[in-house]
């Protein structure tokens, strides 16, 4: 039962946990498309060191916000076939997203057992309604409430939003909320803002201090950016682009490796901020887009990261 392993992993503060982000393909691909792409994916990640995948459950977000989105939305595969036709290929843990919102309690808890059960499901994360807007037919706080009383033992995970804390000022007290509902690790959106980022981690190491229980995991998540389409894209997400960021991007020769050194720049300035405050950090590499540029960029960005991390790990435990 490979959660073990992966719950081995995520609650030993001494090393790195480094995962690759990917969304299932389109509905309307055949299903030997969909193995076809798998294999692909997985050739090009046959060069990294990683410990596993992700495998988000896209969902329609234009409630959230009154700009058009800049690639339309299209469903994809069930997040949970998506996730074992991978699992079964590499043997990797994959963490597998659900978004919850709109199905009613009996619904998830279906959706639990066959999780379990057909696609042999053990890792997840949760994800709430992007914004109280519409029909909600099961908050988040409730999926956490149905998971407790579910007789499979899934290992659970929560995302952390630093935007969020920017506007708020309390996904500090959420990640400790949320902790105490089972989550064992978290997963943030992708890192643009440095500041934003260790704002909310310094706040939540001060937190779990106050409270007298030990930080959960959290693995940032970062993608490159080679187009001023996927930087509509990315804004367009929720995700904070400082203006000089979004400049330096936009008016380099070469947006896509600019885009890969703002990130190691900003992963450096959050490590030397947060490695003190003994939070167990991992990263998650994506690409938000199917160029095969930033497909390529985000294998490059994974291993310049996880040097990053490894190595600040190793002079930290000297």
């Amino acid at each position: 039962m490979y959660s073990s392993n992966l719950k081995s992993m995520t609650t030993d503060p001494k090393r790195g946990v480094y995962f690759i982000g990917t969304t299932p393909p389109k509905q309307d691909t055949d299903l030997e498309l969909v193995a076809g792409i798998a294999d692909k994916l997985l050739g090009r990640l046959a060069e990294i060191d990683y410990d596993g995948l992700i495998v988000y459950d896209i969902q329609d977000e234009t409630s959230r916000t009154d700009k058009p989105r800049p690639f339309p939305f299209k469903y994809t595969h069930d997040s949970r076939l998506y996730s074992k036709i991978i699992h079964d290929k590499v043997g990797k843990p994959v963490i597998t997203y659900k978004s919850v919102s709109q199905r009613d309690a009996a619904d998830f808890s279906k959706w639990l057992s066959d999780a379990w059960h057909q696609f042999s499901v053990r890792d997840i994360v949760l994800v709430g309604s992007p914004s109280s807007d519409g029909e909600i037919k099961l908050p988040l706080a409730d999926a956490y409430e149905a998971l407790a009383s579910h007789p499979q033992d899934f290992h659970l995970g929560g995302v952390t939003i630093a935007e969020r804390h920017v506007a708020k000022g309390d996904e500090h007290v959420r990640l400790c909320h949320k902790q105490k509902q089972g989550c064992d690790f978290f997963i943030s959106q992708a890192v643009y803002n440095a500041q934003a980022t260790i704002d909310l981690l310094t706040r939540y190491a001060n937190e779990c201090k106050q409270q007298g229980v030990q930080p959960k995991r959290i693995i940032l998540t970062f993608s490159p950016c080679g187009s001023a389409k996927t930087l509509e894209f990315i804004e367009w997400l929720g995700i904070s682009i400082p203006e000089a960021t979004s400049l330096r991007i936009l008016g380099a020769d070469n947006p896509l490796k600019e885009s890969l050194q703002i990130s190691r720049n900003n992963f450096e300035q959050i490590l030397q901020a947060v490695l003190p405050l003994n939070i167990p950090l991992g990263l998650n590499i994506e690409s938000l887009t199917n160029r095969k540029e930033e497909i390529d960029a985000a294998i490059l960005l994974f291993k310049l990261l996880k040097a990053t991390l490894d190595l600040k790990l190793a002079e930290s435990q000297l």
